[in-house]
């Protein structure tokens, strides 16, 4: 179990502090960013992979057993996670943690129609659906640390997008779009733009869900079918 929270302390540290502004700049303008973003990408693998060994190798023990429906829960939530994970790293998304953020078109918002916060809404399901089949104390570190990380996201990030963009424009990129999934369309403050997001990113995150289903019981030893 040591060695379990030594990894997600590192892991998590290894990214925090790169996203402090200082920090990050400062490594952009030594570094280059080609080679800022190829050893950050190569580093968070490897420490991601030291994560990954720590849980499988971890004392554990039982805390609730794992009642036969809840293995249906990560099945059928992974879906909206690689959807969302997606996005993230293909869409313009200003208001959130984006690979790009120009380009964005308040009007056609594509995923951000259902969250501004597809990223931090994908580690939370991620995370959430895991935990509940997952009762035993190494689980219940790994992946609770990870949804109370998400949880508080949201707040975080929106302050920090307001600062950066300014009060005027935050509001005006933000007016149609929501923290909590769906809320921004139930209220009628948008549509959703499944046109925006598209069939080919649909097809990938569906090719990425069918991917971590084959990978699983290779990876982490168990297979994720209910049956």
């Amino acid at each position: 179990m040591i060695n379990l929270l030594a990894a997600l302390l590192v892991f998590i540290a290894f990214h925090a502090i790169p996203a402090i502004g200082p920090v990050r700049r400062t490594l952009v303008v030594k570094l280059g960013m080609g080679i800022y973003i190829v050893g950050y990408s190569a580093l968070s693998i490897l420490l991601l992979t030291w994560v990954v060994m720590a849980y499988g190798n971890a004392d554990t023990d039982v805390v609730w057993p794992q009642w036969p429906w809840t293995r249906w829960v990560p099945l059928l939530t992974m879906p909206w996670a690689c959807l969302f994970l997606v996005a993230t790293f293909s869409e313009p998304n200003p208001l959130s943690v984006s690979v790009k953020a120009k380009q964005f078109d308040p009007a056609h918002p594509g995923t951000v129609s259902i969250t501004r916060h597809p990223l931090i809404w994908a580690l939370l399901l991620w995370s959430g659906a895991h935990l509940l089949p997952n009762g035993d104390t190494a689980s219940i570190v790994l992946f609770g640390l990870f949804a109370a990380l998400a949880l508080m996201g949201p707040k975080s990030l929106d302050t920090k997008k307001r600062h950066e963009l300014g009060d005027a424009e935050w509001q005006r990129l933000s007016a149609a779009t929501s923290t909590i999934p769906f809320w921004a369309i139930v209220q009628g403050k948008t549509r959703l733009d499944l046109k925006g997001i598209g069939l080919p990113r649909i097809a990938i995150a569906l090719a990425l869900y069918a991917t971590l289903l084959g990978l699983h019981p290779w990876v982490i030893g168990i297979s994720p079918l209910p049956l």
